[in-house]
């Protein structure tokens, strides 16, 4: 069943579809999908990459932009259209572009059935999904019109299609993607992150000291980029989290016209045991263990053990892993601040369609992280709690930065004498060097900061039917030209200990109304949300340290005695 905002995605698709198809006959040209490779070649793979690495890199806030950037070294080929992807979507459709604009072969998992049996959400099935449906695109002489494919991956893909079991390596019904090995030659630019709380992201670029930058599209159209972190969770190999690559595929049988199009043939993909970078190693640990048993693995990197997260940046890093502190926190800080700025782009799409002026219905969606129509298409929970999220991987490791001066940690590259303070420079230089600010429901211009955001960080709306100062936190005077009546107000208050959460649940019944919610009781499985968020304030915790450093009487390059 298509969902609603599904729907009005294909409507728009449609209008565009139309527009493209009365397009010149040199445009029409192009917009023919023509086959004349028989595989993916090591060339292609890494023409791939380096599509996706431009495209991460742009100043673009859509796909649909980032599609049109100058980044694109296709896009004076494209016929007049428009692109609508969320970000299951993106990863195909940008797969299936840049194989229609090189000729190259494209096929996807077109229906899924969970694991779990009849019934539920497949996009959050318990034991995963298997593929019951492929399609793939004909080989024709003349070729074939290439947007309604693109338009048909937008209808089909969910994020169903990446919770599939890693160890399935059937060759009919076979799996899209395939599990990498984790290292600076597999997790490369076109890598698929996926998140099994139900998003999708892309890789696009792994810097020296082994950070993955990422960047994802929205129900609302939005784009944001940030850093891979704590909140995509490891996972058994049945729900195939974190990371995939697009399976090698192959077109066998076809024969080759005039035109040097191929014609006919089918598709046949690698196997597991056929991808040189094929690898279980998210799942069994290092040394290996059994992948059934992936609560048990362990990760041991030259005789030192790891949490999974830091094993990963140290076998992603360009030579031994070493914390720059000071680096660290910038680039921490400079990532938040494009997920802030993503997160104002999602809300100025919802309040220019007026969703803010509309009443709320009488409950929550049964779960407000995974649902349809209105509150799917500009409602905020996930993308706030990946902020809050980052907020809080920020502090802890920042305390962690702290802890290991103390202990002069050989990991930590730092040769200064006062990290609290330095750190506290950092801070002070990053939050003036991010502008975000918003319009308020009177038309004036409200400007923030990181600091603000998070000081206000659990006082954020997710609700679309919020006024915009609600949307940002706003107390005291900056509320008072917010219009919402008793009942949106009565709404943002008992939202508070959802607000609090920061982990998504999926599984929870979270359909309540005002009274329920007010009434509680309050915890993580009971999905009313928790009485308390994680600390997040970075400032204080740096203040803190400085304040103790200068008691205990340690002066940073004290003056010689005369």
């Amino acid at each position: 069943m298509v969902s609603g905002w599904r729907k009005v995605a294909l409507l728009f698709l449609c209008v565009a579809f139309a527009g493209a198809f009365s397009a010149s006959a040199a445009h029409a040209q192009g917009a023919l999908w023509r086959i004349t490779k028989e595989r993916w070649d090591a060339s292609d793979e890494k023409a791939w990459q380096e599509f996706v690495a431009a495209l991460g890199a742009a100043d673009c806030w859509t796909f649909d932009e980032c599609i049109k950037s100058p980044a694109n070294p296709y896009r004076h080929t494209d016929p007049k259209t428009r692109f609508y992807v969320d970000c299951a979507d993106m990863p195909y459709v940008l797969r299936a572009y840049f194989a229609w604009k090189n000729g190259l072969p494209f096929a996807w998992q077109s229906a899924m059935r969970s694991a779990d049996g009849p019934g539920g959400d497949i996009r959050y099935s318990t034991l995963g999904n298997i593929t019951v449906a492929r399609s793939e695109v004909p080989r024709t002489e003349k070729g074939v019109p290439a947007i309604p494919i693109l338009h048909t991956l937008v209808n089909v893909v969910s994020t169903a299609m990446f919770r599939r079991n890693a160890m399935a390596d059937d060759p009919v019904m076979f799996s899209d993607t395939y599990s990498p090995r984790l290292d600076r030659q597999s997790i490369v630019p076109g890598t698929i992150a996926y998140d099994v709380n139900g998003h999708a992201s892309l890789v696009w670029r792994v810097e020296p000291g082994g950070r993955i930058l990422i960047f994802s599209s929205h129900p609302d159209h939005s784009l944001s980029r940030t850093h891979l972190g704590r909140e995509f969770l490891r996972t058994g190999p049945e729900l195939g989290s974190i990371f995939q690559k697009f399976r090698p595929i192959e077109v066998v049988g076809a024969r080759r016209a005039k035109n040097g199009a191929l014609v006919g043939g089918r598709i046949v993909a690698a196997s597991n045991d056929e991808i040189p970078d094929f690898s279980l190693e998210q799942y069994t640990g290092n040394p290996p263990g059994d992948p059934h048993r992936w609560r048990m693995a362990t990760w041991v990197h030259e005789g030192e053990q790891l949490d999974f997260y830091t094993y990963l940046r140290t076998r992603l890093s360009a030579g031994e892993l070493a914390y720059r502190p000071v680096e660290e926190l910038r680039a921490m800080m400079q990532s938040i601040c494009f997920d802030i700025r993503s997160r104002k782009q999602a809300i100025e799409i919802s309040t220019a369609r007026g969703i803010q002026n509309m009443s709320p219905p009488p409950r929550l969606p049964d779960n407000i992280y995974g649902t349809h129509g209105v509150w799917e298409l500009y409602s905020t929970p996930s993308r706030d709690a990946r902020l809050k999220t980052a907020f809080k991987e920020m502090y802890d490791l920042t305390a962690t930065f702290l802890q290991m001066d103390g202990e002069k940690a050989p990991r930590l590259d730092y040769d200064g004498d006062d990290l609290a303070g330095d750190l506290l420079t950092a801070w002070h230089e990053q939050n003036a060097a991010c502008d975000i600010s918003y319009v308020n429901s009177a038309g004036k211009v409200v400007k923030l900061t990181i600091e603000d955001v998070m000081n206000r960080l659990y006082d954020l709306s997710f609700d679309p039917y919020h006024c915009i100062e609600r949307r940002w936190g706003a107390r005291g005077e900056e509320l008072a030209t917010c219009r919402d009546d008793a009942v949106k107000t009565r709404w943002y208050e008992a939202q508070r200990f959802l607000r609090n959460q920061i982990d998504r649940t999926y599984d929870v019944d979270m359909g309540y109304t005002p009274e329920d919610l007010e009434r509680g009781p309050w915890g993580l499985r009971t999905g009313r949300g928790v009485e308390q968020g994680p600390e997040v304030n970075v400032r204080d915790m740096l203040e803190r340290a400085a304040t103790r450093r200068t008691a205990s009487g340690e002066i940073a390059n004290p003056p010689a005695t005369p």
